[in-house]
């Protein structure tokens, strides 16, 4: 043996994983290794270079940094890097630095891979251990992408203008200009900022600019009015402490340009769409304007490339499942939103009030690209189909029609408003999911999977924050509908046999593919909404419903975390298949092939279906009749 390969094996003798080899192993690997210097300060690997090396530190150190220059780690003799862009064959996204003058041994990938493949015990110390590695690969995208890790209050460049009610519009504008913004905030003057208020009581409104022109000198209104004149009420606010990424996405849905910042109550800033523009992803505020902006349905159509554009850039940029759905839900949110405008310039006002309601996973802000539509109408209690249901048949079909073209295809369990079952007065929906709690049945439960997640986009909102309270009102606690409700979502199970082999579908087209929603996030989402009405939750995100789940501490320890690293695994397959259909210019499904996912990806997957399997054996024995809860 060389004296180079005796001093390679020797130092592998003294550090781990290598010190676990067989010799022969070792051998093999001692004479394949290549050597690389690199003087203190010099870059190893870069953000997005190719690499198919794997570096074992001979002498020296390195420091490791995340996407935005931040510090991640620091390495030193026997550490390894660069194994992650190996097993998930990707670009790297960790860059490192020599930090001293640094010797490594360099692994080409195929010996890595076939090292990994063959020794598990190898591929255990790689990987850490089974449930921390669904964690660390969930983490590397989530500190990838600022939208989520920046907080609002770095927005903030100074404290907000506050004045009271009875200020006048030219004492505002003055203040305003002295000040150098173009908003101001509007409080109580019963109250001071250092008062124990809610917020809603304390900050009543808001003026900018805009209010300024169009309410008050288009007008022709006075500058002595009050700033109540002119001011929005109804203020859309967002917490201190909260991501950039939310607090696009509220303005995204609520169409404002200016936030107030608050900690807890008080007042601390304000934030406009200019702030954000530098953290948000361009595209997803680009397609809902051209949205607002199209004239008719044919230019909605026609949005359908940007959208998919849209997805996949989000996609290829990192960011998670809780930003994906957002963003494509607030899309979606959108076409709804546009059509019912461009529905009612076509039929006229409507003639009573009504709430148009999206269903499923754009109510639970977790929608994809590939969607079908689930929607319904909650009409006022004077509803007279005589008189009124010629109006809401044809506005129900214009969106439906218009979702259909606009890439939202029809539902095939007619969960559209275009059925009249579910298109109904107010006093019909409360009967409905009183009815559906109280005496639930096969049908019912099916229909409480999908209109349990409910969140009103147009009209009389207020009706679907009603029958949400409803829901959480008669669900909760309640052991019988519960159990019910447990059972029909064990119908849905993970894909894993009984040696912990993948089990692929037997039905339709795909015979050698897993329906990633199917048999992963849908029966996840099941679960959760269980658990949370358990629990009285409110979120309707599955992620927010989690989260109220673990707080109340009806899981065992550590199964909450270990779920929603499962959901967000899982759904990261999905996207990451769905976008790669988009690139490969073939139409997006749901259907992964197990053959063609890297080692890391599938060893992940089975973790994420074994912890999703271990849940639902969990909720089985939660949820038996007659337990009490």
């Amino acid at each position: 043996m060389a004296i180079e390969q005796v001093e390679v094996t020797d130092f592998f003798h003294r550090h781990k994983p290598f010190s676990d080899l067989a010799e022969q192993e070792l051998s093999q690997l001692a004479s394949g290794i290549e050597i690389a210097y690199y003087k203190a300060g010099s870059p190893i690997l870069t953000f997005g270079q190719d690499n198919n090396q794997w570096f074992v530190i001979r002498s020296g150190a390195v420091e490791v940094f995340r996407r935005d220059g931040e510090l991640y780690n620091r390495l030193g003799e026997g550490n390894f890097f660069g194994e992650l862009a190996i097993m998930r064959n990707r670009p790297v996204r960790f860059p490192v630095v020599a930090l001293e003058d640094t010797l490594v041994y360099l692994i080409d990938a195929e010996t890595f891979n076939n090292l990994f493949d063959s020794n598990e015990q190898f591929a255990d110390f790689v990987e850490v251990e089974d449930r921390s590695r669904l964690r660390d690969s969930n983490a590397d995208r989530k500190e990838n992408d600022s939208l989520l890790t920046a907080k609002v209050e770095k927005l903030i460049g100074q404290l907000p203008l506050i004045l009271p009610p009875n200020t006048t519009v030219q004492e505002a504008a003055v203040r305003m200009t002295e000040e150098g913004v173009s908003s101001v905030l509007i409080s109580n003057d019963q109250l001071s900022v250092n008062d124990d208020a809610d917020d809603e009581e304390l900050v009543i409104g808001i003026v900018t600019d805009v209010d300024i022109r169009s309410r008050l000198v288009a007008q022709g209104l006075k500058l002595s009015s009050p700033v109540t004149d002119i001011m929005t009420s109804q203020l859309t606010s967002v917490q201190s402490h909260q991501y950039v990424f939310e607090a696009m996405m509220l303005m995204l849905k609520h169409k404002v340009t200016h936030l107030p910042v608050l900690k807890k109550s008080q007042p601390i800033g304000l934030i406009s769409h200019q702030d954000i523009l530098r953290y948000e992803s361009q595209n997803s505020l680009f397609v809902v304007k051209s949205i607002f902006n199209a004239l008719n349905v044919d230019e909605l159509a026609a949005l359908k490339g940007e959208v998919q554009t849209c997805f996949s850039r989000m996609v290829h940029e990192d960011a998670n499942s809780q930003m994906i759905g957002s963003a494509m839900a607030v899309i979606g949110r959108s076409f709804k939103q546009r059509l019912l405008e461009l529905a009612e310039q076509e039929f006229g006002p409507p003639p009573i009030p009504y709430c148009f309601l999206a269903l499923g996973s754009m109510a639970r802000d977790e929608q994809l690209i590939v969607t079908d539509q689930d929607n319904a109408l909650v009409l006022d209690n004077r509803f007279d189909p005589q008189i009124h249901d010629e109006y809401f048949d044809a506005l129900a079909n214009f969106v439906c029609d218009g979702l259909d073209r606009c890439g939202y295809t029809y539902c095939k369990g007619g969960i559209m408003a275009t059925n009249k079952k579910w298109r109904q007065p107010l006093k019909v929906w409360e009967q409905y999911f009183s009815q559906w709690i109280d005496k639930p049945t096969p049908e019912t439960l099916l229909n409480s999977a999908i209109f349990f997640d409910l969140d009103g986009v147009w009209g009389k909102k207020v009706w679907a924050d009603s029958l949400n309270r409803l829901i959480r009102k008669k669900a909760y606690k309640n052991a019988r509908f519960l159990a019910c409700l447990a059972r029909n979502a064990l119908l849905r199970t993970p894909p894993l046999g009984f040696f912990k082999d993948f089990v692929m579908e037997t039905d339709g087209r795909q015979t050698n593919s897993i329906n990633m929603k199917r048999r992963g996030t849908a029966p996840i989402a099941d679960l959760i909404r269980v658990h949370a009405l358990s629990v009285g939750a409110k979120g309707r995100n599955s992620f927010a419903r989690l989260q109220g789940v673990i707080e109340s501490k009806i899981l065992p320890p550590g199964r909450g975390a270990d779920l929603r690293d499962a959901l967000e695994f899982i759904a990261m397959v999905r996207i990451r298949h769905q976008a790669f259909d988009i690139d490969m210019q073939r139409v997006p499904d749901n259907d992964i092939e197990p053959e063609y996912l890297s080692d890391f990806e599938r060893k992940n997957l089975k973790d994420a279906f074994q912890i999703l399997s271990d849940a639902q054996k969990f909720m089985k024995y939660r949820y038996q009749p007659g337990r009490h809860l």
